[in-house]
């Protein structure tokens, strides 16, 4: 090939990939397919119905599993709630959820046998899962994305007790988020050659509309590390939201299928689009979930949520 004509290449593969369609990854909040949504799931209902049309037009979704998926196990004596659900329940995710993180604190509710157990229901429904695993280094292992282009590895990291819930050297459990732990992971996964790197917390006080200063601090060192994006789960409330050098930190997506809520707070959850290119960011934005009775998520039309691009914040209508 000549000079004139790889030049040529050249200036052609960087205009294609300037005009690239950004890649869409969604992340949802809690998903728990016991109680509600599984007596609906049951009876031959779809909690998901509401939102299909919007998980199919991502590239990747993303959610929070918020119980154990299982037929065995004991429910953990020392919580006020433990969440189990029927394997058949996770039909409902299947084409509609590329990956769920195990990194919370429900995850373990019936104990380690349960928790393996849940990680080969969602592996056999073909949905991968990350934060959590069969030993220490399996649970710290990121969930890595190959698409249209792009390497992007998503961390998952539960610090809301009980800790016992934690993988060990060589028993199963999650992924605990520690402070340089996270960090070192970040700049590892960086090191191994992603091209973006999102942190997917599950942090913060139940019930709190704003981020502490914990969350905060962290987000920001996560940030400072390398990370492109900070997405946090697990108050059960919708938190807010803020950028730090140009770069978007949702601290919580509140639930997303979840019953037993009183409050019209806890009823309450957002989708998060993010839309990326390998320079990071380049837009997102979020969508309202109202949940029923049920637990079931709709759609909220009318009522405006964030959005935002670089370190610009806006209410964006649906």
């Amino acid at each position: 090939m000549s000079l004139k004509a790889w030049s040529t290449a050249l200036l052609l593969a960087a205009s294609l990939a300037a005009h690239a369609e950004p890649l869409r990854l969604l992340f949802a909040g809690d998903v728990m397919l016991a109680d509600g949504p599984g007596r609906l799931i049951a009876a031959g209902g779809d909690p998901l119905a509401p939102f299909a049309g919007l998980l199919a037009r991502a590239d990747y979704r993303i959610g929070n599993l918020e119980c154990a998926v299982a037929r065995g196990g004991t429910a953990d004596p020392e919580k006020i709630y433990s969440f189990r659900a029927d394997p058949a329940a996770l039909r409902v995710l299947q084409g509609r959820f590329d990956a769920l993180s195990v990194a919370n604190n429900h995850a373990g509710d019936f104990g380690r046998a349960a928790f393996v157990e849940t990680l080969e229901h969602v592996a056999a429904a073909g949905i991968a899962a990350f934060g959590g695993g069969r030993n220490l280094a399996e649970a710290h292992r990121p969930l890595w994305i190959a698409r249209k282009g792009l390497k992007i590895a998503v961390l998952g990291y539960n610090e809301f007790l009980p800790r016992r819930f934690e993988a060990g050297a060589d028993w199963p459990g999650l992924a605990w988020s520690e402070d340089d732990l996270v960090v070192d992971a970040i700049r590892a996964a960086r090191a191994a050659g992603a091209d973006l790197v999102i942190p997917f917390m599950h942090w913060g006080w139940e019930f709190e509309p704003r981020a502490g200063e914990r969350q905060r601090r962290l987000a920001r060192r996560m940030i400072d590390a390398g990370a492109d994006a900070v997405v946090g789960g697990h108050p059960h409330v919708v938190q807010d939201v803020e950028t730090y050098r140009g770069k978007p930190v949702i601290y919580s997506l509140g639930n997303f299928v979840f019953d037993g809520f009183d409050e019209p707070e806890g009823r309450l959850g957002w989708v998060l689009v993010l839309e990326l290119e390998r320079g990071g960011v380049t837009g997102w934005r979020t969508y309202a979930a109202g949940m029923d009775a049920d637990g079931t998520p709709h759609p909220l039309p009318g009522q405006a949520t964030p959005c935002g691009h670089g370190d610009a914040i806006a209410d964006c209508a649906p």
